[in-house]
């Protein structure tokens, strides 16, 4: 009989004397720091790597950007700030944090399907692209562009009518309420041109999570291959080519880390045969998740241990308010296992088959299922892995008024 499928190894943060270490800090001890439980904790050191690999993987002259929706966190950001290129934008909210650090406004881009006239004018008043999403949008930022005086900086958004295949989440082909169709670009490129606004380029997000090298590859290539159609319709030279990201990262058993480097190779070949008509084009890529996911731990505590008909429960202070994604509802069609560990016991040979739950009057409230593990203890602490993406601003935090869970970058 078969073992069943196990999660990827989870060796981004060392052991030592059987407890995680978080920034060369043992976690009980980070948490004496913090003051309480639940709480998320950020590596900056697994930050910095993961930019410095993937660079090492990618062309030269790829421009990486961080999509801040992943984690908006304003020390994420800043210590982002030093190592990607610029900053993806979905909010006025996001735009405040980012205008915070030292990343030029000339390198960050706002996208969106429902962008308030409020949050266009600001970016147009801070120099910030615009990646339009309707013609209804277009002629919103041309009339503030006029009243303002500023010549808007816009892209547009393109929905092609390719999507990326295995794709956790599908952002283009099809009918989709994100960007603008891929038949319609010739007319919405006359438009800007007409307008008079300052034409950046393209942007095209066609998917999330994937895990297949060759699915990103397809997309990459057909979004090149894209925009290079529609070059003879712009107003002016294409500036900059956003191919989006869709990388993703192994959150459940039997998934593999996504083969970066295959990426890179043929990623080149591509850019090379784009550059060769359009050379002075930044091609950039928008990652959020594949930067900063592995990176981030959600903390909390078992208050509670019990057994129900021969099962044992776990009962921690946290759950699906702060993690909404890890308990299983926030996209999943059947509920699969986040990695967790018993972060003070991490290497017990004693084991026990566990559920984990949470505090809240709902049996949503989920962290484990069945789950292997060493034997927990009262007052152990328990981690969620793979937590530095779409984790607490992702959750219902309100939710039955529960304490708020803190974020730290250590």
């Amino acid at each position: 009989m078969a073992s069943p499928p196990q999660h990827a190894p989870m060796d981004g943060f060392p052991i030592q004397n059987q407890q995680l270490l978080v920034g060369g800090i043992p976690l009980a001890q980070l948490a004496q720091r913090v003051g309480h439980t639940p709480f998320y904790v950020y590596d900056r050191r697994l930050l910095t790597r993961r930019v410095a690999d993937l660079r090492a993987a990618m062309p030269p002259d790829l421009k990486i950007h961080y999509a801040m929706k992943a984690n908006p966190m304003p020390a994420v950001v800043q210590h982002f700030a030093q190592l990607v290129d610029g900053f993806d934008l979905a909010s006025a909210g996001e735009m405040k944090v980012a205008l915070d650090t030292s990343m030029p406004a000339a390198h960050i881009s706002m996208a969106g399907p429902g962008k308030r006239p409020a949050e266009l004018l600001q970016a147009i008043a801070a120099g910030i692209t615009l990646n339009v999403e309707s013609f209804h949008e277009l002629e919103t930022i041309a009339q503030l562009s006029e009243q303002t005086g500023i010549k808007a900086r816009v892209a547009v958004r393109i929905n092609p009518a390719f999507e990326l295949k295995a794709s956790g989440m599908k952002m283009g082909g099809g009918a989709k309420p994100f960007g603008i169709d891929e038949e319609r670009l010739p007319e919405a490129l006359q438009r800007i041109k007409a307008l008079d606004l300052a034409f950046q380029g393209f942007h095209i997000y066609s998917g999330s999570q994937n895990l297949k090298a060759e699915a990103i590859i397809e997309a990459q290539q057909k979004s090149l291959q894209l925009a290079l159609q529609l070059s003879a319709h712009c107003p002016s030279p294409i500036r900059t080519l956003n191919i989006g990201g869709g990388y993703g990262i192994p959150y459940f058993p039997g998934e593999d880390r996504l083969d970066i480097q295959q990426i890179g190779a043929e990623l080149a070949i591509a850019m090379a045969h784009f550059k060769a008509s359009q050379p002075d084009t930044d091609i950039v890529i928008e990652l959020g998740r594949y930067l900063v996911g592995e990176a981030g731990l959600y903390v909390t505590k078992v208050i509670d241990k019990k057994v129900s008909r021969g099962q044992i429960f776990l009962v921690v202070d946290g759950g699906l308010h702060h993690h909404l994604a890890a308990s299983g509802n926030f996209g999943q069609v059947i509920r699969k296992n986040y990695p967790v560990a018993i972060a003070t016991n991490m290497q017990g040979e004693a084991q026990e088959t566990v559920n984990i739950v949470g505090p809240l009057c709902t049996p949503l409230d989920i962290l484990a299922d069945k789950m292997r593990l060493p034997t927990a203890q009262i007052g152990d602490l328990v981690v969620v892995y793979q937590s530095g993406a779409y984790g607490y601003t992702a959750s219902p935090s309100q939710f039955l008024s529960q304490p708020k869970a803190e974020e730290i970058l250590v």
